[in-house]
This record gives C-alpha cells, structure tokens and sequence, in this order.
C-alpha cells in the first residue's frame, strides 16, 4: 500500500527521529550535486591510490573534503557528531589537541604527532556523504581493483628470473609501500571476496569462481612471498568469524576443520612460513637472555617500557608528542634492546596510553566498539564494515595502525564508506516497511 500525503510526512518524520534522512536531505540544491558527484568519484579514485601511493592518497584526501564540505548542511553533520560511531573519532582528536598543552616536548613534535589523529575527522564526514550515496560498491571495487593490480605486480616481480631487482625493503614481491602494509590489504581483499563467491555460486557460478581464483592467488602471495606474521594472526581471528557468522555454530565448526587441513597442507609447503613464524621463540629468548635486538624482542621492549611511561601519569598521560622523548631518555647508558629509540611502541592502545592516559585509551576503545556495533547487521556492508574494525583492532596489538598512514586510512575509509552504506540500507528498509 503507497502512503497517503499525510502518511508520506511523518515517515519523513519518523527517519529523522531515528537519525535518518529527512526528505528535505534528499532534495540537494541544484549547484551542490555536481559537486557531491565530484566527492563520489574523488572517494572511489582514493580508495584506489591506498595500496599505491601516500602521496597521491593524501592529495585525494584534501580534494575530497574540499569537494564534499559545501554539499554537507549543519544538520547532517551534526547528525553524525551526535552518533557514537561518528562522533567518538572527533572526540579522540579533541583529546589529542588538548594532550599538546601539557606535553613536555617541542611544538613541533606535538604537532607532528596530532596529524596522525587528523584523519580521524573524515569518519564523520563519510558517514554523512555515503549515507545518501549509493556508490559505496564502487569504492569496495576500486579498492579491490587496486590490490588485484598489486597483486599481479608483486607476482611478475617475484617470478620474473631475469629481474635484479625484487622489490622494496628486501621484501621479495613487494612493489611499494612494505611488506606489512601490503599483507594486512590482501587479508582485507580475501574476506572480502568469500561472501561475494558465497553468493554467486549459484546464480553467476563464473564470477564466484573467479572471486576464489582471485583469493587462492592472494592467499598464494600473502604465504609464500611476502607473510606479515601479523597478518596471520588477523586471518585467523576473521576466519573464526567469518565462519560462525556465515555458518553457525554447527557447520562453521566442519568449516574450521577443513580451514585446518589446507592451513595444515600450506604450512607443510611453504618454508617460508614456517621461517617467519618458527622464527619467533628464538628472537625472544635471544632478547631475554642477551638483550639482542630482534624484531620479537623489540616489541617486548617497546611494551615493556610503554606500561611504565603509562604509569608515571596514568590519568591523561605524557602529552600528545611524547612518545620518542620518552623512549630517548630511558635510554640513556642502555645497551642493546634497552637502547632502542622510538616513536611507535607497536601497540595501539599503548600508543594512546602514553600520551592521553587511561582517559584517552578508553576513548580509543569505545570508538572500536561502538564501529563494531555499527555493524552488527548482516549484509556486504556490514560485513566490510566489520571486516575492517576487525583487521585494526587486531593489528593494533602489535602495531600503532591507526597513526600509520596506510592502514589508518585503509580503517578510516572502510568504516565511513561501508558505515554510511548500513546507515542508507536501515533508512530505505525502514521507509520500504512503512510504505509496503
């Protein structure tokens, strides 16, 4: 049944109320469509440039906001400060500015470390964009396009014979960026391929078996040529739910076995994988007992040192720029491990601890969690969604992501793009229940 004109107003009524869309945010002023068009496409090419280039993805960044900031009325944006989801993000950066007035570092250094809080106030303003667009699949795609683009670089570049040179950082298959950056975008790139080969099987069989050609060949390169350790354990936790939540308990157990028996079948294959991970217990007994620098022992270090700068001002913290004055000082007369100097203590909640205290941490993690009830629905974008807080939070155990340039925008775009399209789903069925 279509409403009557009265029935049509307080559906109108009813969405704003629950943080939908009025019918008045539909109804764009002529001269501001081209310009949210613009911000669509600039959306789509940087979600493209993130597996790429820093440079041309914060360049995209700046043309988007400045594309997308006049389209954005008052009441939209507030709408989306007002939500957890967006508005914790922006009180995360609030608290890093305010965190520069009482760090005892040089300006500079303050400054230096609130940018890499500055990308969270986009969440905000891609929640509001692409609650009203309808080209969120186009970034997932471009994204994918990307990586897949990546991906056949880094396997022309490892099998080529004749090439001297085999890629960056001495990652053997690693074009750009490292080798960390660029397992963590094809973990992402293979869950979210699952569902998509999940449910063309029966409809387009082409298309899902080109989705699992396409993940054995990530899966290929992220085991045998360029294996982040912490990606590992990220594919292991989005397994585990990507399989009880497609599955259920039943069958997303047989899931898990069979997962076992190849991930069995790999591990007896690929030397390489059992390098980088048997290499572990040794780099932190050698830490332990000589104090040797290792990648393992390093990280222990780091976070062995963080709780005790978080301890010296447990409440609001060092101040915003802190971290590698701190590191600088407890090293004096050190050696070894004990020597390191760093600005990035590989943990993210550590990262936040040290300079904004427990008070920053549980601003941190109340932003985690409230994304991740964000997408709690069911659906691609939900599971995008999800995918992605996953992957950081995950990470972010063993590395400060967030402040890292790729893997921070890499979170920041997945949660605005495929939060505004949950958002833009619940307001349709919502007004589709009403009308039907």
């Amino acid at each position: 049944m279509v409403p009557v004109r009265g029935d049509a107003a307080k559906v109108s009524a009813r969405v704003e109320s629950l943080g939908g869309e009025s019918t008045s945010d539909k109804l764009i002023p002529s001269t501001r469509v081209p310009l949210a068009t613009i911000a669509d496409w600039l959306a789509v090419t940087l979600a493209a440039s993130l597996p790429w280039s820093t440079s041309a993805t914060g360049i995209l960044a700046a043309l988007w906001a400045l594309a997308l900031l006049p389209t954005l009325d008052l009441a939209a944006l507030r709408r989306e400060l007002c939500t957890s989801a967006g508005g914790l993000p922006v009180a995360l950066w609030l608290l890093a500015a305010a965190g520069m007035a009482w760090a005892d570092v040089a300006w500079p250094e303050r400054i230096a470390s609130l940018a890499g809080f500055l990308k969270l106030l986009a969440i905000p303003l891609l929640l509001a964009h692409f609650r009203r667009s309808d080209k969120a699949a186009w970034v997932l795609a471009a994204f994918l396009l990307a990586c897949a683009l990546l991906l056949a670089t880094s396997y022309f570049i490892a099998l080529w014979p004749g090439l001297t040179w085999r890629g960056v950082r001495g990652g053997v298959g690693v074009p750009v960026k490292d080798y960390i950056a660029q397992s963590g975008e094809f973990a992402i790139c293979v869950f979210a391929l699952l569902p998509i080969a999940m449910s063309t099987l029966r409809a387009r069989p082409w298309i899902a078996l080109g989705c699992l050609a396409l993940i054995a060949l990530f899966l290929i390169d992220l085991l045998y040529f360029a294996t982040a350790r912490t990606a590992l354990v990220v594919m292991i936790v989005l397994l585990l739910v990507f399989s009880f939540r497609q599955f259920g308990w039943r069958k997303g157990s047989l899931a898990l076995v069979g997962a076992m028996l190849v991930a069995s079948a790999i591990w007896q294959s690929s030397a390489f994988l059992r390098m980088r991970v048997g290499m572990v217990p040794a780099e932190v007994e050698r830490y332990w007992s000589d104090n040797t620098r290792t990648p393992s022992g390093e990280r222990l270090e780091y976070w062995r040192k963080s709780v005790a700068f978080i301890a010296d001002a447990p409440v609001l913290g060092q101040g915003t720029g802190s971290i590698q004055e701190l590191f600088r000082r407890s090293a004096v007369g050190d050696e070894g491990a004990s020597a390191l100097v760093s600005g990035n203590p590989h943990n993210q909640t550590l990262a936040i601890g040290i300079q904004l205290g427990i008070v920053g941490a549980i601003v941190l993690w109340a932003m985690w969690i409230s994304h991740l009830m964000l997408f709690r629905g069911h659906g691609l974008p939900a599971w995008i969604g999800l995918l992605v807080v996953l992957q950081n939070i995950v990470s972010s155990l063993f590395n400060s992501h967030l402040f890292d340039f790729t893997q921070g925008w890499i979170y920041v775009v997945g949660v605005g793009v495929a939060g505004g399209a949950v958002l833009r789903e619940r307001r349709v069925g919502w007004v589709s229940g009403t009308a039907s």
